[in-house]
């Protein structure tokens, strides 16, 4: 019997306790990117609801999302938009500030990659807290992207990101949910 979706995501993702600190579970996604069948397993997955509807850009977090958005880009022939931190982008950007558990952080993304009414999907490896997809998120409304959805490999539900992306009405899409954190 062919193993569920989830169950065969889930194996190919590896858990490190106690990273970067302890009591946190890391899953680590770098062993699902290796794996080529979960790999493109995942990017299929992600982008399936969507084809077909005309996506114009796809817009990666740096850093896992850039290598999940670019896959995603190419499977809809769309074009691929980085969102990054701070200073890492060398054309004339917009920027927004979000928290961090310790502070606050900015990402950017170039002034002109996005069209007013481009249809775009976000794209990143996990949904946590969603602070930074949250910033993600309002970055692209503010520069009038219409958000098709937020599509992340990971759910950690306990942590309630995922409400935050949809109470800006932003679809969200995971493939996997594990708890805790």
């Amino acid at each position: 019997m062919r193993p569920t979706l989830e169950q065969d995501l889930t194996a190919a993702i590896r858990t490190i306790p106690d990273y970067p600190k302890p009591g946190i579970l890391f899953r680590d996604i770098t062993t699902l990117l290796g794996n080529p069948r979960a790999f493109r397993r995942t990017i299929d997955e992600l982008v399936h609801p969507y084809a077909g509807l005309k996506i114009e850009k796809v817009a990666g977090i740096e850093a896992r999302g850039f290598i999940l958005g670019g896959a995603m880009a190419h499977q809809l022939s769309a074009g691929f938009v980085p969102i990054r931190k701070k200073g890492k982008l060398p054309h004339e950007t917009v920027r927004i500030a979000y928290s961090l558990e310790y502070g606050v952080d900015e990402m950017e993304m170039h002034r002109d990659a996005i069209v007013p009414g481009d249809k775009v999907i976000l794209s990143d490896d996990l949904i946590a807290t969603g602070g930074t997809a949250e910033a993600a998120c309002r970055l692209l409304q503010r520069m009038g992207a219409d958000i098709v959805a937020a599509c992340f490999v990971i759910d950690l539900p306990d942590l309630g990101g995922r409400k935050k992306i949809e109470a800006l009405g932003v679809e969200v899409r995971t493939l996997v949910e594990f708890s805790g954190h």
